[in-house]
């Protein structure tokens, strides 16, 4: 927990349900344990869709199809989201879910490894100016130099879970072995996310860490 418990409960309390079709896909997926975003991410996405308006959205890490179909509720309707998968499990019940959604023709599944789909997106020179980045945490670092290609100038990307419940702060003699590599490829994401020339970033404390990046126009140097 990065906030106070008390107080998180207090705010999650005071968001509105959600559609029925939403709370179901939610529902479902705590029940199987499959991570999806928390409430208090939920709650920024939809702000910041609300703000944007973004055209097209590129989501990496779509696992049961939760954050798309949230994401596609909240989107403009010329809007249209694009999302990656790897795992087969995942992808067969996340074609299902997002078949069922409202808005099913506005999303596009794609399978495969996220490091070859983003490269291969990139090269056809596509673009997204609203990114969210929610996979396997330990390749974030591979999918960036991809991810900077396929974002404009003016375009977000943002990234969840990047405080690890709160370890991010802890030395890594004090993370368990088998979670050592992902810890330090954690924090060399949001480090590097930090200090780009090309990035204007801010780390914050909602659920379990979220950065917002912003791609600037750097200058040449004379």
């Amino acid at each position: 927990m990065i906030v106070n418990e008390r107080l998180s409960e207090y705010i999650k309390a005071l968001e509105c349900d959600l559609p029925e079709y939403l709370d179901e896909l939610e529902q479902r997926a705590l029940a199987d344990e499959v991570p999806i975003i928390r409430k208090e991410a939920q709650s920024l996405l939809r702000f910041l869709l609300c703000l944007l308006k973004p055209e097209k959205i590129l989501e990496v890490g779509c696992a049961v199809g939760f954050s798309s179909a949230f994401m596609s509720e909240y989107m403009p309707e010329n809007c249209t989201i694009t999302t990656i998968e790897k795992v087969e499990m995942r992808i067969k019940e996340a074609k299902k879910n997002l078949a069922a959604i409202p808005k099913a023709d506005k999303v596009t599944l794609l399978c495969g490894d996220a490091n070859e789909v983003l490269k291969e997106l990139a090269d056809k020179g596509e673009f997204y100016p609203f990114i969210f980045m929610d996979a396997a945490k330990g390749q974030y670092m591979n999918f960036l130099p991809h991810l900077m290609r396929l974002l404009p100038e003016g375009g977000i990307l943002i990234t969840d879970n990047v405080l690890q419940e709160g370890t991010i702060v802890e030395s890594k003699y004090t993370i368990p072995r088998r979670e050592r590599t992902i810890h330090m490829r954690m924090r060399e994401y949001v480090y590097t996310l930090k200090h780009m020339e090309e990035l204007e970033t801010v780390v914050l404390p909602v659920g379990d860490g979220v950065t917002l990046s912003v791609k600037k126009k750097v200058m040449e140097k004379q």
